[in-house]
């Protein structure tokens, strides 16, 4: 009795560890892995193993920038099983990483929660973080900027209006500076708001930031008057030309 009052918040209760099987992955790729369980010292009723795929992205409240959590998708393994003491299960996986998955290069800002759900008990828990790389299509979509002179200063997960959301309240945003080039001293900055579309096309709304000259450009910078919005599509088809046509559209617009 005295054990599972002590399992009961969590001192010799079953613990629980999650193995991913590769060390990245890619947006509408499939995730897989195990969920290893340890039985404590008492026999444990486990309702469900869940899985719950987590991020986090900038939004303005109180006129500050704060961090917050969304959960992409939450994912439930098994139905009600016993664990005995010191016993050892593993349960493998796969789910697919939704579309709207931000690229993390490098940060702790994409993650997989797992628990065990056992009643009148404190619940079990691990946290695995994921990394996740530029698709194929985005990939070579950012190498296109910067093989026009530009640099990413950052990415980051920002609130969108609603008039753009379509799954998710979160689109990813790519912000680059130009150090050479023909943009270079025409340019502050180079933005590219990402809304995936499918696993093979991408919506993009790019922001051209232009330079301040003289006082009637530093009014209209003043104004965020300086700043041109485009709106476009990208698939695999445009790829081979794509350099050149940013290009050009750019200069339109600066």
């Amino acid at each position: 009795m005295f054990q599972k009052i002590l399992a009961s918040i969590g001192v010799g209760a079953a613990k629980v560890d999650t193995v991913l099987q590769q060390e990245h992955c890619y947006a509408g790729d499939p995730v897989r892995g195990a969920v290893r369980i340890e039985g404590g010292a008492v026999e444990q009723q486990i309702d469900s193993i869940y899985l719950v795929l987590s991020m986090l992205y900038t939004k303005e409240a109180d006129d500050r920038k704060v961090k917050v959590q969304y959960d992409l998708d939450r994912f439930q393994l098994t139905e009600p099983i016993l664990i005995s003491p010191g016993e050892k299960r593993e349960v493998p996986f796969s789910f697919l990483l939704p579309l709207e998955t931000p690229v993390t290069f490098g940060s702790r800002s994409v993650w997989v929660s797992t628990g065990l759900d056992i009643k009148n008990s404190i619940d079990p828990t691990d946290r695995d973080y994921l990394e996740v790389l530029p698709s194929p299509l985005l990939g070579k979509v950012l190498e296109s900027v910067q093989s026009l002179g530009f640099r990413l200063r950052q990415a980051e997960c920002e609130e969108l209006p609603h008039r753009l959301r379509q799954h998710v309240p979160f689109a990813q945003e790519f912000e680059f500076v130009p150090t050479s080039g023909p943009f270079h001293r025409k340019l502050d900055e180079l933005e590219l708001l990402v809304l995936p579309v499918a696993k093979d096309e991408l919506e993009i709304v790019m922001e051209i930031d232009r330079k301040a000259r003289g006082l009637a450009g530093l009014l209209s910078e003043a104004m965020d008057l300086d700043e041109t919005r485009v709106r476009f599509r990208v698939v695999p088809q445009d790829l081979p030309q794509f350099a050149g046509k940013l290009e050009q559209m750019i200069f339109r617009y600066c």
